[in-house]
């Protein structure tokens, strides 16, 4: 591996930068949630089905699943700001496609692929820098609050801002909103000053990529094959797994020839970080796959509209932000085990009160107090989870680590809303809607197993820095 120099502060202006790559975060994160309050206006004015949009959602998430790996190693080839700004043009690109979609295959195009890989380019970036940016853990703390919590936002928020944007305008005009925020980006991310120079030497395992996307995409898409085919689904299942372990064979391979692979093995080698990409994987997977479920409930089996479904997101909103907003003074006070596991106690237990509630009263603020607290517990772990990874590994290394940790937790966005989604679509009706919130709970509670079985810290003082 290639010598690298030691990262210097830039020039640019902090508060700047951190805004640049908290709001990169946050759009993405809008992208992937904001399109569940359209779903009747998207099939009706694209002449599609409620399938056909949650196939667009999800391949969306799947793109950037699928690709964050190779994004992450492309960092450390052509640099992190190269990137970061490629992948801004990429998506506003995406954006504008989509909001002029004549029909759900371009809007595919647009929104699922352009964005997808605009996004999978651009997040390496925004972990590896501020990793780099901000070297000790207090700071580096402070920094990721900031980027999860908005990123956490985007998708709790997305509904609400979606619906008031799809009820004032058009669902068309969700995505021009999206290219207007990319271009505040842009317009901010020219104040970003790469840390370390790019190394064009460095090798692209171009096969490694391949049949890393390959693989996961097989799995997501028989997945979404379940409701339709078993035996699909049975098929496209096993092939994913074949890939993916051809992937890691082939890995394995090439690090034994001394060649450098797309993803080292020595990542998987960590306990501390395997864990932490667990929980991750089943946070984003809870988020998505509630966002999905609870928002297709309300407009295709109670009929509300997409104000009306955004406005009813706002308890999740308000949690996630209150959450948020007191991680850096939890994680004074408290280890980052704990407040992962004190997240996932009360994510899953907000999933019993969206069913219990929702079934026992016809208002829709019967679904407050389970969002409530889903927002709560979600805002409380996002930040410990990314920490506890993003610190297990030394600069080197952050390009490769931050793709991992990125297409782990796209994965699980994927994941969600195929799992979820397809179990609700296949019924549509309030036993379906149980059926796919108790499938997301019990998920959670693998999210919970693997923070229990996080290694035990002494919780700081007030004054000490947080360790991961």
């Amino acid at each position: 591996m290639a010598e690298t120099a030691s990262p210097a502060r830039p020039a640019g202006t902090p508060r700047t930068v951190l805004t640049a790559l908290a709001l990169a975060q946050f759009i993405c994160s809008f992208a992937g949630s904001n399109m569940n309050v359209m779903i009747t206006d998207i099939s009706e004015d694209l002449d599609t089905t409620v399938q056909g949009v949650q196939t667009a959602i999800t391949v969306f998430l799947l793109v950037m699943a699928a690709l964050m790996i190779p994004g992450g190693k492309l960092t450390d080839r052509y640099g992190r700001k190269r990137c970061f700004m490629a992948g801004l043009l990429i998506y506003a690109v995406g954006a504008l496609l989509s909001a002029a979609a004549p029909g759900l295959g371009v809007l595919i195009l647009g929104n699922s692929i352009l964005e997808g890989i605009g996004t999978a380019l651009l997040i390496p970036p925004v972990y590896v820098l501020t990793t780099l940016l901000y070297p000790d853990l207090t700071s580096r703390a402070r920094a990721f609050g900031v980027i999860m919590a908005l990123g956490g936002i985007g998708a709790a928020a997305g509904p609400l801002i979606g619906g008031l944007i799809t009820t004032a305008i058009s669902w068309r005009a969700a995505f021009v909103f999206q290219s207007l925020v990319i271009a505040v980006i842009l317009l901010l991310a020219r104040r970003i000053e790469d840390p370390l120079p790019p190394d064009p030497t460095r090798p692209f395992d171009v096969r490694g990529a391949v049949l890393s996307a390959a693989g996961l995409v097989l799995l997501v898409t028989g997945i979404l094959a379940a409701d339709d085919n078993v035996w699909l689904m049975a098929v496209l299942l096993v092939l994913g797994a074949l890939v993916l372990l051809w992937f890691f064979r082939s890995v394995a391979a090439k690090e034994r020839r001394g060649e450098e692979p797309l993803l080292s093995l020595s990542l998987f080698r960590n306990r501390t970080s395997n864990l932490g990409l667990v929980t991750q994987n089943v946070q984003w997977l809870m988020l998505m796959g509630t966002s999905f479920v609870v928002a297709t409930y309300l407009q295709v089996v109670r009929g509300y509209d997409a104000i009306q479904t955004g406005v009813i997101f706002t308890a999740a909103t308000v949690g996630l932000l209150v959450s948020s907003l007191a991680a850096e003074r939890l994680a004074k006070r408290r280890a980052q085990r704990t407040l992962i596991l004190s997240g996932f106690v009360l994510t899953i237990a907000g999933v019993p009160l969206l069913i219990l509630l929702a079934d026992a009263f016809t208002s829709p603020w019967a679904f407050a107090p389970g969002l409530l607290l889903i927002g709560l517990g979600l805002g409380a772990m996002l930040t410990p989870s990314v920490n506890v990874v993003q610190s297990s590994f030394a600069e080197e290394q952050q390009g490769e680590i931050s793709g991992l940790s990125r297409s782990v937790s796209n994965l699980g966005s994927s994941l969600g809303t195929a799992i979820a989604g397809t179990i609700l679509v296949a019924g549509l009706s309030s036993g379906a809607y149980a059926a796919a919130m108790t499938t997301i709970g019990a998920i959670g509670l693998a999210g919970l197993t693997a923070a229990a079985l996080l290694p035990r810290q002494q919780a700081p003082d007030a004054t000490s820095t947080p360790t991961p």
